[in-house]
């Protein structure tokens, strides 16, 4: 698969997944509706108030955690390459009466596309595996900060990738070596799902992931691991506790998780 057609291969994939994810008891629309908020507790420690600040949350799918922080009080902007997803963004903030801005773009494409400054840059799980190249993936957040704003990321750890879709055994380097070319599928909202296709990601080491930060001038202030998933999105998993879950085989021993924040300084 060429490298330069991976965008459109991604984003056909994506479409394809936001309607089914949409209507999915994953992400429970219907409760976020009634007022439940989408963010978990390792992000919400890190973003801590953000009432009337300026946020960018980048690949916001279709946009429950953009509306959850513009709910909590953030001029709240979200971003996705996803036409579909960010169709299904603008009706979902019309149904909940909440307020916030959402573009359609691809992250390397987004510098030519927005054109302001924000206090607060944020993603969050499932994101940077789709990204071929970090120190431009830094760039961009570095781009669209405010000098004294922070980055705020939660994502599933690098660890998990190595493994094969039932944790088996592994089946990918820890490791950026090559682009990794899947037929998939189903999806994780619904397995079972008519969803098929092809998608193409990477893996990134948490040295790569750091360095990329620290090479585009951000100071990392925190970073934390954790051994759970607040996600049923896994084979194999158990929930040990509510909202807990843990691979199986391995209980609490590997990492599922981390957190992080940095300032532009």
């Amino acid at each position: 698969m060429p490298m330069e057609n991976y965008l459109e291969l991604n984003r056909s994939n994506w479409n394809d997944r936001a309607e089914a994810h949409f209507g999915s008891d994953f992400y429970d629309v219907k409760g976020f509706l009634e007022g439940k908020s989408s963010l978990n507790g390792p992000e919400l420690s890190l973003l801590g108030d953000v009432m009337g600040k300026r946020v960018l949350h980048l690949q916001c799918h279709f946009g429950q955690d953009t509306l959850s922080l513009a709910r909590m009080g953030a001029v709240a902007t979200g971003v996705d390459f996803s036409e579909k997803a960010i169709s299904l963004a603008h009706a979902l903030s019309e149904k909940a009466g909440v307020d916030a801005r959402f573009v359609c773009s691809d992250i390397y494409s987004l510098p030519s596309v927005l054109d302001e400054k924000y206090d607060i840059v944020f993603t969050s799980y499932g994101t940077i595996g789709w990204l071929p190249d970090l120190d431009k993936w830094a760039a961009v957040i570095t781009h669209f900060l405010r000098t004294g704003g922070r980055f705020v990321m939660v994502d599933f750890h690098p660890a998990l990738w190595m493994w094969d879709d039932h944790f088996k055994d592994i089946a990918y380097s820890y490791f950026n070596v090559e682009p990794i070319v899947e037929s998939v599928s189903g999806t994780y909202t619904d397995k079972d799902t008519s969803i098929k296709g092809q998608n193409i990601s990477w893996n990134h080491s948490t040295s790569e992931l750091l360095n990329a930060l620290i090479k585009n001038g951000l100071h990392l202030e925190v970073y934390n691991e954790y051994d759970y998933s607040p996600y049923n999105c896994f084979n194999e998993t158990v929930e040990d506790e509510p909202g807990i879950f843990r691979i199986k085989r391995f209980g609490n021993k590997l990492p599922m998780m981390y957190s992080l924040r940095a300032a532009k300084v």
